[in-house]
């Protein structure tokens, strides 16, 4: 690896270091110093946000397709000391840090090619009717505009998709805003390097110097100073729901509230209709552990709960999931806390009453091995700890008594991130009893499939009710993650001179 993290933060165009720093913690490799953000540290890269705003809010859709397409392009050129440092700070193999990093830069092409073809601006034209009676209408005239400096927290088990560059800094940037960016403490590196081309791509472009900047720390207060700091327009963040939570409030609390855009995490539900559990029970238990298990359980969409009717096929069934874990060897997690975290989840599922084991291991250190658990449904209903998050791969199946227990299931669920249906013909009915329930409950519903790889597409929604997500009009991937970043604004009766161009009246025809 040629790359060597040199520890600062990027401010403004410039590499800072700060007194205060911390020591990253690799599953491999050699261990860095990085500097710790201060307040005063995090005003100077909010005031060179809201310094940029003026010329990039009012960047040409043309000019930032090409700044995407420039971060795209460094990024490939760092590939391999992308993937090097990676892999060392967060245990991820190889093959999943280059998928990693093409997803990466796939959004930012994705983000590109979307605001050059102009419909999320949502442009709208009510022309002036000067006759109408008894009120004459005034010609107005919509558009969406972005709202200014936003905040992105860097994701701990998203390295580069959910980080530095990901998804949310993409589709700020995409809109017009700058951003301003808290790396992660888990991999401070990886988030260094991809900084260096966000960099270059804005001296390459010739972007004012404010227009990203990145901040390491692992500090609560640094977080507090960043979405509390007044020039800050919007907060976007994936992570635990209790840290989400606190930022969360953080923003209602200000003197002047701002939207905080937090994915907080999931079970992720799935409920075997009596049909298909009946046909291929065998098939679905292999392909969940699969899922489950898939990156250590370290996904959002993580399937940590499965619905059954209780009877002999459920009874098959979690012997089947039991018998595909069993294999599955320990895998490294991102961080030692996030091991002992779910060891922690582990230890509070195993001692709730009426929780039998189904698959049980151990782990030390900083792995992870499977394991599984089974409930009644009667225990869920009483009992909110089951439908809490195990970060890690850890299942629970939940034996409903009949067919309306498993919809008093459902209907008591929280917000989730994705909802699935397993089922065959014979399950119509069910499922379309169950289907205004989940409609209510999740973000995504999906059919007979598993929840873990999320389609970057212009359908997609990453995001539900709370607590799945702080917004649930609001998804952290695909296209219209974009919305987040804007406000309409309304001109009325403004001579086209004064109006921006991505109104282009003329272009558009209208």
């Amino acid at each position: 690896m040629t790359f060597q993290p040199h520890g600062k933060h990027l401010i403004a165009g410039d590499w800072v270091a700060s007194d205060a720093s911390f020591t990253s913690a690799p599953a491999s490799g050699a261990v860095h110093t990085f500097a710790v953000a201060t307040p005063a540290d995090v005003d100077r890269a909010c005031v060179a946000a809201e310094e940029a705003f003026w010329s990039y809010g009012y960047s040409s859709r043309a000019d930032r397709a090409a700044f995407l397409h420039a971060i795209a392009d460094e990024i490939e050129a760092r590939a391999d000391d992308i993937t090097a440092i990676g892999t060392q700070e967060s245990g991820l193999p190889e093959a999943r840090l280059q998928g990693e990093r093409g997803r990466t830069t796939g959004q930012l092409r994705l983000f590109a090619e979307h605001i050059l073809k102009s419909d999320y601006l949502d442009v709208r034209h009510d022309e002036a009717l000067p006759d109408r009676a008894p009120m004459p209408r005034p010609d107005l005239k919509m558009v969406q505009r972005p709202l200014g400096p936003v905040a992105i927290f860097g994701a701990s088990n998203f390295p580069l998709a959910f980080s530095t560059a990901g998804g949310d800094t993409a589709s700020a940037l995409a809109a017009g805003c700058p951003v301003v960016v808290k790396g992660h403490p888990a991999h401070p590196g990886t988030g260094e390097i991809i900084a260096e081309a966000i960099h270059a791509a804005i001296q390459k472009c010739g972007m004012a110097p404010g227009t990203f900047s990145f901040l390491q720390g692992d500090t609560r207060e640094m977080g507090q100073a960043l979405v509390q700091h007044p020039l800050i327009n919007a907060v976007g963040f994936t992570g635990s729901l209790g840290g989400g939570r606190a930022l969360f409030d953080l923003c209602a609390q200000r003197p002047v509230p701002i939207p905080f855009f937090g994915e907080l995490g999931s079970v992720n539900p799935m409920f075997l209709l009596p049909e298909a559990l009946k046909a291929r029970g065998g098939d679905i238990a292999s392909g969940w552990a699969a899922s489950l298990t898939m990156g250590a359980g370290q996904f959002c969409t993580n399937p940590g709960v499965v619905v059954v009717i209780d009877g002999p096929d459920a009874e098959a069934f979690a012997k089947a999931a039991a018998q595909a874990v069993e294999p599955i060897a320990p895998q490294t997690m991102l961080t030692d806390g996030i091991a002992q975290a779910y060891r922690n989840g582990r230890d509070r599922i195993a001692a709730t009453s009426g929780v039998d084991d189904l698959f049980s291991s151990t782990s030390d250190d900083r792995t992870a091995s499977p394991n599984l658990f089974t409930s009644t449904g009667a225990h869920w209903l009483k009992n909110k700890d089951l439908g809490e998050e195990v970060f890690g791969p850890l299942g629970v199946v939940i034996r409903a008594a009949d067919e309306e227990e498993m919809i008093k299931v459902a209907k008591s669920l929280e917000g989730q991130l994705t909802c699935t249906l397993h089922l065959d013909d014979g399950d119509l009915g069910l499922a379309q009893t169950l289907m205004p329930v989940l409609e209510r409950k999740a973000g995504r519903i999906m059919t007979n499939g598993f929840p873990t790889g999320v389609e970057v597409s212009d359908a997609m929604v990453h995001g539900g009710p709370y607590p799945a997500s702080t917004n649930f009009g609001a998804t952290s991937v695909g296209t219209l993650a974009i919305r987040r970043f804007l406000r309409p604004l309304c001109y009325q009766n403004v001579p086209s001179g004064l109006l921006p161009d991505d109104l282009g009246w003329e272009m558009s025809g209208r």
